[in-house]
C-alpha cells in the first residue's frame, strides 16, 4: 500500500466518504466493513455516484482503474489520515475526557474561529474511524485543527494520540465513564493520561485545570498552560463563576454571560477561554464567542414547552456527569422540580453499585419528584412517596399519558441508550 501516492489521489478529491447514501461529487470512498456488512459491495454503487475514486479491500469487486484495492481498507484511512496530518503540519489541539469533551471542543471552535480559520471534529466523530476522517478534513486553508478523542478502553487514546499528533493536548476530567471496558476508574485514569505520556515524550504543552487535582499530579513533568479560580499561580485566573441556570463567568473585569447551564459546565467554559488566550483571541472577542454559544443535540438544552421549563441533558450519562447534573439541578432557585433519570451504561460490576448511589445521592430531597426509568434502576427501587420506578420507557409513558405535568422545572437525564428525548412528546 503506497500511501504517499494514494495521499496524491486523495488531493484530488472533494470529501472523503465511507457511507454512500452521504456521498458527494468528487469524493474518495473508502469501503470500511462493519459488523453486519461488507462496504466492498457499495464501491460501484459510489462511483456511479459520482465518487473520484474508492478505497477497497476485496478484490472481487475491482471495477475499473478508479478503484484502489489495498490490504485492508480500515487501516489504510488511518494510514492515509496520519500521512495527511504530517503533510499539512498545522498546529493540532486534541482532548479527551469522561465529560464534556463535545461541549469542550465545539466551545474551544467558537473561539479560535474568531482569529483563525479552524475545523474541528464534527459531532462526536472521536473513536479510531472518526479521527481520522477529522483529520482528512483539514486542509490547507486550515490554520488550527481541534480534534475531540473518546476512549472506552485502554491504549485507544495512545492509539489516536499517534494518529493525530497532536501539538497541543487537554482532558475535561477523569469521571466514572465506560468503567466496564477501563475496568474501574483507576484504568479510566490510566487511559485518558495516554494524552499526557503522548505530550510528554514529544515535548508539546498541554492545558491544565488547576481545580483537577488528578490533572495537576498527572502534569508536573509536562510543559503546560493553566487556569483556575482565584488562583495566583495560574496563566489565567477567573474571578467568579456562578449559574442559575445558566453560567456567568467574571474575567479580567469582563462578565461573560453564557447559554450553558450548569456549574459543570464551568470548566468547559473556562478551558476554551484559556486556549483563546493562549492563541492570542482579544478578551472582547472570547466574551462575544462563548455568549453567542448555544448547545444543542440533546446537550444542556433549556426547553420551554407550555409552562414547563426543561433542561434536557439526554445525550449521554455516567455515574460523574449524573451526580453533577442533579446536583447542579438541586441548588437552582425553581419550585415544583421534577427530575426524570434514565439509566446509564457500560459500567459493568459496577452497574448495581453506581445506580443505588444515585438514588441514594436523590433520597434527601424531599420536595423533587423523581422519575427512575429502566431496568438498573428499578432493581434498585424503593419506596418514597416522591420516588417512582420504571422497567421501561413504554411503562414510564403510559404514566405520563394520564397526567398533565404544568408550571415545573424538569431535569431530563441518562444514556444515549434511553433515549428520554422521547418524554418531550409527551409533555
Amino acid at each position: 500500500m503506497d500511501i504517499a501516492y494514494i495521499h496524491t489521489l486523495f488531493l484530488k478529491c472533494k470529501s472523503v466518504s465511507i457511507d454512500t447514501r452521504k456521498i458527494e461529487p468528487n469524493s474518495l470512498f473508502i469501503a470500511i466493513k462493519g459488523e453486519n456488512f461488507d462496504a466492498n459491495t457499495f464501491a460501484k454503487e459510489a462511483l456511479e455516484k459520482r465518487a473520484l475514486y474508492v478505497i477497497i479491500d476485496n478484490e472481487d469487486y475491482f471495477i475499473d482503474q478508479r478503484t484502489i484495492l489495498v490490504q485492508n481498507s480500515l487501516s489504510a484511512l488511518q494510514e492515509l489520515a496520519k500521512f495527511h496530518r504530517q503533510y499539512l503540519k498545522l498546529p493540532l489541539i486534541a482532548l479527551t475526557g469522561s465529560n464534556g469533551k463535545t461541549t469542550t471542543k465545539e466551545l474551544i471552535n467558537v473561539v479560535l474561529s474568531k482569529k483563525y480559520n479552524t475545523k474541528a471534529t464534527v459531532g462526536n466523530l472521536n473513536n479510531h474511524i472518526g479521527v481520522p476522517l477529522t483529520l482528512l478534513s483539514f486542509d490547507s486553508k486550515t490554520e488550527i485543527g481541534i480534534v475531540e478523542m473518546g476512549a472506552n478502553h485502554k491504549k485507544e487514546i495512545e492509539f489516536l494520540c499517534e494518529l493525530a499528533k497532536p501539538d497541543y493536548g487537554y482532558i475535561t476530567n477523569f469521571g466514572k465513564a465506560h468503567l466496564e471496558g477501563f475496568g474501574g476508574v483507576e484504568g479510566v485514569i490510566e487511559g485518558k493520561s495516554e494524552m499526557y505520556n503522548y505530550l510528554s515524550q514529544n515535548d508539546k504543552l498541554a492545558f491544565i485545570n488547576l481545580e483537577d487535582k488528578i490533572q495537576v499530579e498527572k502534569s508536573k513533568t509536562l510543559k503546560s498552560y493553566s487556569f483556575g479560580i482565584n488562583k495566583g499561580n495560574a496563566n489565567v485566573n477567573i474571578s467568579s463563576i456562578a449559574a442559575n441556570p445558566f453560567v456567568e463567568i467574571l474575567f479580567s473585569n469582563l462578565r461573560i454571560q453564557t447559554h450553558l447551564i450548569g456549574l459543570y459546565n464551568a470548566n468547559n467554559i473556562n478551558a476554551a477561554l484559556t486556549i483563546g488566550k493562549y492563541f492570542g483571541v482579544e478578551d472582547i472577542a472570547i466574551k462575544d464567542a462563548l455568549e453567542s454559544y448555544i448547545p444543542e443535540n440533546n446537550r444542556s438544552q433549556l426547553i420551554t414547552i407550555g409552562t414547563n421549563q426543561i433542561i434536557l441533558d439526554a445525550y449521554n450519562a455516567n455515574p460523574s456527569s449524573m451526580a453533577v447534573a442533579i446536583e447542579n439541578f438541586m441548588q437552582l432557585n425553581n419550585s415544583n422540580k421534577i427530575m426524570i433519570l434514565g439509566d446509564m451504561f457500560e459500567l459493568g460490576e459496577e452497574s448495581q453499585d453506581e445506580h443505588k448511589a444515585i438514588v441514594n445521592l436523590v433520597l434527601k430531597e424531599k420536595d423533587i419528584v423523581c422519575h427512575f426509568i429502566g431496568k438498573e434502576f428499578y432493581n434498585n427501587h424503593i419506596d418514597k412517596i416522591n420516588f417512582h420506578f420504571y422497567e421501561t420507557f413504554d411503562a414510564f409513558s403510559n404514566y405520563l399519558k394520564d397526567r398533565k405535568i404544568e408550571n415545573s422545572s424538569i431535569l431530563i437525564k441518562g444514556s444515549r441508550g434511553m433515549a428520554l428525548e422521547r418524554t418531550l412528546n409527551f409533555l
